[in-house]
C-alpha cells in the first residue's frame, strides 16, 4: 500500500485558523471607560492638588452610583440638587460642583472662571473653623465639621453670586421702567422685554436653590446622610467593639461562641439602625442660608410686581390713546355725514333744471341759500356730538 501522499507546508487549505477579531467597539469601550478628567481636590487641611482621575476611581473613592457622578457632568444640565450619600455629598448648585466627603472636596470643573472664587474661598477656609461665618452653638463647645464647612462655602458662593445678579438687574430695571413710563418708544419697550427676560430666568434659578434647601430641611432623613463625619465615627467605634467582642467570645465554647455571635450581630444592627446624628448644627446652617436666598426671591418678586405694574399702567395709557382715536374717529365720521348732507343740498341745485330761484337778476337768495346750507351741516354737526357726549359715548 502507498502511503497518502503529505499536503504542502505552503497549502493555505491545511493551516491554522488565524483568531476572530476582538469586537470593533471593545477597545472604544475600554477606552471610554477609563476616560480621566482633572479633577482638584482639597483636603482638611487646606492642601489642593490636580489630579487626573477616572468615572471608577471616583465612584470606589466616594462610594458613589454613576448616576450621582451624571449630575457633575459639565456637558449635562441638571437642576440644582444636594444629595446625601453613605460616604459622600453631592453639590449641584448653579456654577458649583462639587463631592464632599469627610476629609476631602473633589471639584470637577476648577478650571471654569466662575469657579475661582469659590475655589480660592474652599482653600483659604475651609482648613480654619473660625473662618466659617456660621459656628456650632455654644452649648456643643465644638465647631462645624468638615463638611458643614465645605457645604457652607458652597452655599455661601452660591447666594453671593445669585445676590449681585439681582442687586445689578435691580438697578438697570428700575430706571428703565421709570423711563418707559414717562416716554413710550420702540427702544425703551425692547429694553424693559429683555430686563423681564432676565428677571424670569434668575428668578426660577433662585427658586431652584431655596426649594432644594426647603426639601432638605422638611427632611430630617436627608439632613442625617449628610452627617459623614459622625457616621464616620460611628462606625469606627462599632468596629472596635466588634473586635473587642469577638476576642472575648473567643475562649467560649463552640456552640456558646455561635450563640453569643448571633447575639452580637443582632445588637450590632439594633445600634446602628438606631443611631441619629446630631442635625442640629446642620439644620442651623441650612435654615441661615434659606433665609438669605428667601430673601434674594423675595426681592425679585417686588422687581416682578414693578414690572407687572409698569406693564398695567402702560396698556391703560394706550387704552387712552385708543379711546382717543376712537372718539376722533366717531367725530370725523360725524362731520362727514353732516358734509354729505351739505353736498346732497348743493346736487340738488347743481341739476340742469329751471326753477323760479335762477331768474332772479341779484344773487342775495343765492348766498341765503348756500349760508343756510353751510350753517344746516355745523348745526347738524352740533347736535350729533352733543347728543353723542350726552349718552356717554364721547367725553
Amino acid at each position: 500500500m502507498r502511503s497518502p501522499k503529505k499536503a504542502p507546508k505552503d497549502d493555505p487549505r491545511h493551516q491554522p485558523a488565524p483568531p476572530p477579531p476582538p469586537p470593533p467597539h471593545s477597545a472604544a469601550g475600554r477606552r471610554k471607560g477609563t476616560t480621566s478628567r482633572p479633577w482638584l481636590v482639597v483636603l482638611d487641611s487646606g492642601r489642593s492638588c490636580l489630579e487626573e482621575v477616572g468615572k471608577h476611581s471616583i465612584m470606589r473613592r466616594t462610594g458613589l452610583p454613576a448616576r450621582d457622578l451624571r449630575i457633575l457632568d459639565p456637558l449635562l444640565s441638571y437642576p440644582s440638587t444636594i444629595l446625601g450619600r453613605e460616604r459622600a455629598i453631592v453639590v449641584n448648585l448653579e456654577h458649583i460642583k462639587a463631592i464632599i466627603t469627610a476629609t476631602e472636596v473633589l471639584i470637577p470643573n476648577s478650571r471654569d472662571p466662575m469657579v475661582a472664587p469659590f475655589v480660592h474661598d474652599l482653600q483659604s477656609r475651609v482648613s480654619s473653623p473660625s473662618g466659617a461665618p456660621h459656628q456650632a452653638p455654644e452649648s456643643s463647645g465644638k465647631v462645624l465639621a468638615f463638611e458643614f464647612r465645605a457645604l457652607e462655602i458652597c452655599l455661601e458662593s452660591v447666594c453671593r453670586c445669585l445676590e449681585a445678579e439681582t442687586l445689578t438687574l435691580e438697578q438697570e430695571a428700575y430706571p428703565a421702567l421709570d423711563e418707559l413710563t414717562s416716554k413710550i418708544s420702540t427702544l425703551n419697550l425692547e429694553h424693559v422685554r429683555h430686563i423681564k427676560s432676565r428677571l424670569v430666568a434668575i428668578s426660577g434659578r433662585v427658586q431652584k436653590v431655596r426649594d432644594e434647601l426647603e426639601h432638605l430641611l422638611d427632611d430630617d432623613m436627608d439632613m442625617a446622610e449628610m452627617c459623614l463625619t459622625e457616621k464616620l465615627a460611628h462606625q469606627h467605634n462599632g468596629e472596635s467593639l466588634s473586635g473587642v467582642e469577638v476576642d472575648n467570645g473567643a475562649s467560649q465554647l463552640e456552640e456558646d461562641r455561635d450563640e453569643d455571635f448571633k447575639d452580637e450581630t443582632d445588637s450590632s444592627h439594633g445600634s446602628l439602625a438606631a443611631f441619629k446624628p446630631n442635625i442640629q448644627e446642620l439644620e442651623m446652617l441650612l435654615e441661615a442660608y434659606f433665609v438669605q436666598i428667601d430673601g434674594t426671591l423675595n426681592k425679585l418678586s417686588h422687581l416682578k410686581e414693578y414690572v407687572d405694574d409698569t406693564e398695567d399702567y402702560i396698556n391703560i395709557m394706550l387704552d387712552e390713546k385708543q379711546n382717543q382715536l376712537l372718539q376722533m374717529g366717531v367725530m370725523l365720521t360725524t362731520a362727514t355725514v353732516v358734509v354729505t348732507a351739505g353736498i346732497v343740498v348743493v346736487s340738488i341745485f347743481g341739476m340742469n333744471i329751471g326753477i323760479s330761484l335762477f331768474d332772479v337778476p341779484t344773487f342775495s337768495q343765492f348766498w341765503e341759500t348756500t349760508f343756510g346750507t353751510i350753517a344746516g351741516c355745523i348745526v347738524l354737526y352740533v347736535l350729533a356730538i352733543g347728543l353723542g357726549k350726552r349718552s356717554g359715548l364721547l367725553q
